[in-house]
């Protein structure tokens, strides 16, 4: 196996010699390790005809393995007060958790046969089946979900894997066997996929010599996965969902942005500052919320990634309220976009993301997130220490550039749910 280490954060990153990636550092916040175990199986991997796959896979992963039925792992968790996350998104499934420092390699183990050796029982499957086609029928008459997801089908199309419903439909989640889990699992949570990250009270080398031998004999050919194909041209789309019997509408508006890794992403980052986060939520919360008192809450959020990301707009509001919210949207983002934001804007955009890095590295869960996403993404050991030069180093002629690019009314697309 292959070792580099970096300054900064001090995390030591290794190579096993099975093509898995361990990242290592250690801290003295507590006597305490977070674990996190990352393989790139998302919902952006699974058959376009069976959506939800990867949903279903990660919900049924740590209810036995080969070695341990589900009662056992549940029971071994417990008496070292242990919780256990399986979490799948658009790109990635994770198995976090956190154990005293005492615990780690027990706790390791637990967790890498999760994620190696799962076996998917017949009953667990028809369980988790049944607990995601209820929590469809609950998403169904959510309107926050149904907008977010009708948006994201209009932005996208239903054949992209962005535009794929997370939880899958119902039709497909009842077509899903225990085989189709079996071969997802085994098409994607395999060593040349899967980031181990340990952060607390234990050694690097440690960490990654005990990875090491839990994970000894597993080994895949690496993959080569097709790029995330763009986005169809945007115009203007607009969509309406009826929902009896609710008190609040939710309104979704959005944009296709860039990939991660394209150089404007610094840029993108501080004008979705500007217009839906600085402050109690940017321009979009002083108009909407604050100054017309016309939303239970107005924020923006984006996320490139590795294929072109969304710019989403939420806003929830009075059912009679729906328009003049909706046009009021049309107004700041229409503002931003020919006139650009303010010299002030910028700096103070900039100072407060600038900010808000140490606080994002204030626990072990944190760091550990945040050195998935640098591995995930190639950023650099190095990158806390980087960041703020990148952030500091974005100009306002760069932030006014990609408001103009992003932010058009004509092309958003648009999904309001509610009575």
């Amino acid at each position: 196996m292959t070792t580099a280490a970096a300054r900064g954060l001090s995390a030591v990153r290794t190579v096993l010699d099975g093509g898995t990636v361990v990242i290592a550092q250690e801290t003295s916040l507590t006597p305490a390790v977070t674990i996190n175990a990352t393989a790139m199986a998302g919902g952006a991997y699974e058959p376009a005809t069976l959506p939800g796959l990867g949903f279903l896979t990660g919900r049924v992963l740590d209810r036995g393995t080969r070695q341990r039925a589900a009662e056992t792992i549940a029971e071994e968790l417990d008496d070292r007060g242990v919780a256990l996350r399986v979490a799948t998104a658009r790109h990635t499934m994770s198995v976090t958790c956190t154990c005293l420092a005492e615990d780690f390699r027990d706790v390791l183990d637990i967790v890498l046969d999760i994620v190696r050796y799962p076996v998917f029982p017949e009953v667990e499957v028809a369980k988790r089946r049944a607990e995601s086609l209820n929590a469809l029928r609950q998403d169904h008459d959510n309107p926050a979900v149904r907008a977010v997801e009708t948006v994201f089908e209009l932005l996208y199309g239903t054949s992209h894997p962005y535009g794929r419903r997370a939880k899958g439909t119902e039709s497909s989640v009842e077509r899903m066997t225990r085989d189709d889990l079996l071969g997802y699992h085994a098409a994607r949570v395999r060593p040349t996929l899967l980031t181990l990250v340990v952060v607390g009270d234990v050694p690097a080398s440690s960490a990654a010599d005990q990875a090491a031998v839990v994970l000894e004999g597993w080994k895949s050919a690496p993959v080569s996965d097709e790029p995330v194909p763009p986005p169809a041209p945007a115009h203007r789309q607009e969509r309406t969902l009826t929902i009896p019997g609710k008190s609040q509408a939710d309104i979704a508006y959005g944009f296709t942005t860039i990939r991660r890794l394209d150089p404007r992403y610094y840029a993108y980052f501080v004008l979705n500052n500007i217009l839906g986060q600085f402050g109690l939520g940017g321009r979009l919360a002083e108009n909407i919320r604050e100054r017309q008192g016309m939303a239970y809450y107005a924020y923006s959020a984006i996320d490139p990634s590795v294929g072109e990301g969304p710019l989403l707009i939420r806003a929830g509001v009075d059912p009679d309220n729906v328009q003049r919210a909706l046009a009021a949207i049309d107004q700041e983002v229409s503002a931003l976009g020919s006139a650009g934001p303010t010299p002030e804007e910028v700096s103070q955009s900039k100072e407060y993301l600038i900010g808000s890095i140490p606080r994002m590295l204030e626990t072990n869960d944190g760091i550990a997130s945040f050195l998935q996403t640098v591995e995930q993404f190639g950023l650099g050991l190095d990158y806390d220490r980087r960041l703020p030069g990148h952030l500091e180093a974005v100009t306002l002629d760069e932030v006014r550039a990609a408001a103009a690019e992003l932010l058009r009314p004509d092309r958003a697309a648009v999904a309001i749910a509610g009575p």
